[in-house]
């Protein structure tokens, strides 16, 4: 029987984008991805693999190279400004802040690109411009002129999704949580261990380094502000007021300000949800950050992104009609969506505190939570969902469709 919709568009080789394909290539549909990127973007921060999407992994062959390339981080520490640790969370404890399939998120993509690049076609370093969507088929406009037809188009570039601006233009809503977060790779220092070292500053500043397995070490600040568009800015700019921030915070921060004028990769942005009334429009939708990012609170994005690809791949192997496909995936995902979506009471502000009190009581409950009393209160410090062996989703087996 020939595959309606065969021939598919997906913008965007992060992490829903290479998923997405390895499951329709899969289920016998050709498959393209264009990235913005002249080739695969491999830096940034840890990410981890949960609940059904280590399910998904496990599915795809690939749990086994995501664990193998384990950060080697073994736990978070809550420190002072003297380094001195106020409280610990194990990898394997209750409140666990680190998860076992916890992977730097370039070697996630360079896993997820080995397992398709044979099946699928990756277009780098151009960009979609133009939509123009017939009954049969989506005429797509490149950045560098080109046309080209395909049956069905899905972005799976971000948060700040050019492809979803195109679609939907302003209706999805980016929900700012008023918490702006900078990532950058610096060099191991003596100071650092296998533990993620958080300490948080007067002023609702946070700094956190986390191990990586790279021989460098990952560090990220954070800091409560309003929505100032500071992602918009150039990166002299972004770096100046990072250095701004960072300035009289104490513990590492004089470390951290060296570091951003050497570095060529500081990424700076507003922490932030994507709230869509619907995901599809017509022969084109969207998936994974670009229609629900959570944000990095939740921990779950990662999550979300391996879990809205498997369904979505199923959906359109499953039906003839892609309104139909379409149509079930959004019923399936939506609910699950909007669950993870729910941050804790408090988050960020609680981890976020403004005075030197606020600090001192803040590190005085997470020596609380460490101490294995009071555990539920763990989820105002990460931020991220307990684990469970759905996390409120079904996975439907497509093989016998």
């Amino acid at each position: 029987m020939k595959i309606a919709n065969q021939n598919i568009l997906i913008s965007g080789a992060s992490i829903a984008g290479p998923t997405l394909a390895f499951w329709l290539a899969k289920y016998g549909f050709n498959v393209t991805v264009v990235e913005r990127s002249k080739a695969l973007r491999l830096g940034g921060q840890n990410l981890d693999v949960r609940d059904a999407g280590r399910t998904i992994a496990q599915m795809m062959g690939i749990e086994e190279e995501i664990l193998a390339a384990n950060t080697g981080e073994i736990g978070l520490q809550f420190v002072n400004k003297d380094n001195e640790v106020a409280a610990a969370f194990p990898r394997e404890g209750a409140n666990n802040f680190t998860s076992e399939a916890e992977i730097l998120r370039g070697d996630l993509v360079n896993i997820l690109y080995k397992h398709t690049k044979d099946k699928v076609k990756y277009v780098f370093g151009k960009y979609i411009t133009g939509i123009d969507q017939q009954k049969d088929s989506v005429n797509v406009t490149f950045s560098d002129g080109e046309t080209q037809v395909f049956d069905l188009l899905i972005a799976a570039d971000g948060v700040r999704s050019t492809t979803r601006q195109i679609l939907f233009a302003e209706e999805p809503k980016v929900k700012f949580t008023g918490l702006y977060n900078a990532w950058y790779t610096i060099p191991k220092a003596k100071t650092d261990t296998k533990w993620a070292r958080w300490y948080t500053a007067v002023g609702s500043r946070v700094i956190l380094i986390r191990p990586d397995n790279q021989g460098t070490t990952r560090a990220s600040f954070s800091f409560l502000s309003e929505d100032k568009g500071y992602q918009n800015l150039s990166s002299k700019e972004q770096k100046a007021i990072l250095k701004g921030k960072l300035s009289g915070a104490g513990w590492e921060a004089d470390r951290l300000m060296e570091e951003i004028d050497k570095n060529d990769d500081v990424y700076l942005d507003g922490i932030s949800q994507i709230h869509a009334p619907k995901w599809f429009n017509g022969r084109a939708g969207m998936i994974g950050d670009a229609a629900y990012c959570p944000t990095p609170l939740t921990g779950m994005g990662t999550t979300l992104a391996i879990v809205g690809a498997y369904l979505l791949a199923g959906e359109l192997s499953r039906y003839e009609k892609h309104e139909d496909a379409f149509k079930a995936y959004e019923e399936r995902m939506r609910p699950f969506v909007e669950k993870v979506q729910k941050l804790p009471p408090g988050v960020p502000w609680l981890a976020h505190p403004k005075t030197k009190f606020g600090v001192s009581v803040l590190n005085a409950v997470a020596g609380i939570v460490a101490s294995n009393f009071v555990k539920k209160i763990s989820k105002l410090f990460s931020g991220k969902q307990k684990e469970s062996t759905d996390h409120g989703i079904e996975l439907p087996d497509f093989k016998n469709n």
